[in-house]
């Protein structure tokens, strides 16, 4: 389907798969080479996003890698006001989407950077939690990206249906499904929600997927994260077979020629004459 995302007024087709490149305003997250601590560096990774390919910016400020201590409110905070006043200075036409659960964090962020896109990871310690970030999203009248950490594909679809009808009696429209791999699954069922993640396209509504150097991939191929990119580029391909219409990578420039492939081969067009 020829999905759309309502940007600052203009509508962003989704009916070519779109890349979102990873940036961390973080000293701890899992992936080492995705931290980028000054905004000189904030800066130059943000145009390397852009320049290779990727249509929106994913900015993090707090790390849920399993394990970690999650940075308080304030910091993060502080880390996103860096980041987004870096970024909105030299590149103030990008698109950008900030990786929080926080609600106060989110309305930070759209009220005073113009921040495009919500990107919910969904790591509440309450219902309470959970029904203040979709109020706020609701309000902001921003893309909300709903992550589920659910670990079968049933269990998913059912989190979606419930919190999709609440989302739309708040008049909230634009909604993407991220099935949340690497995110309350074990190895097993991260890869047997993949194998039938095209069933969540009965939601009718864009699926993005975001698996890049995760320990899925490293764990079963007995590597680490800095080695993973092989694997990576493989689920890569596997998602976009599935029907997923965003991938949240670190590897810009890999990602967008696995989207070029697929949509060479799914379009029925020679490689040698595209």
């Amino acid at each position: 389907m020829d999905y759309t995302l309502n940007i600052r007024g203009q509508l962003m087709s989704l009916a070519q798969p779109q890349v979102m490149g990873i940036l961390n305003a973080t000293p701890d997250s899992f992936f080492a080479a995705s931290r980028m601590q000054t905004a000189e560096e904030v800066v130059q990774r943000a145009r390397q996003i852009l320049d290779e390919g990727a249509s929106i910016i994913d900015i993090g400020a707090c790390s849920t890698r399993p394990g970690s201590e999650p940075a308080t409110q304030q910091e993060e905070m502080d880390r996103l006001r860096m980041a987004l006043g870096a970024i909105r200075r030299k590149l103030p036409d990008a698109v950008l989407s900030v990786d929080t659960f926080r609600p106060d964090v989110a309305r930070m962020a759209v009220e005073e950077y113009d921040v495009d896109i919500i990107n919910d990871v969904g790591t509440y310690t309450s219902p309470k939690e959970e029904k203040e970030m979709r109020r706020m999203v609701a309000r902001l009248r921003v893309p909300y990206i709903l992550m589920s950490s659910e670990p079968t594909l049933e269990k998913t679809l059912l989190f979606f249906a419930e919190r999709v009808q609440q989302l739309r009696d708040m008049g909230h429209k634009d909604i993407i499904l991220d099935p949340g791999f690497g995110f309350g699954k074990t190895l097993e069922q991260n890869y047997e929600l993949l194998a039938s993640m095209e069933k969540l396209l009965v939601m009718e509504l864009p699926l993005l997927v975001g698996v890049s150097r995760k320990s899925m991939i490293w764990r079963l191929l007995e590597t680490d994260p800095a080695h993973a990119l092989n694997g990576t580029t493989a689920l890569h391909a596997v998602a976009l077979m599935k029907g997923a219409s965003i991938l949240r990578v670190h590897d810009v420039k890999e990602a967008v020629e696995c989207v070029k492939l697929l949509s060479s081969l799914t379009s029925n067009l020679s490689p040698l004459t595209s």
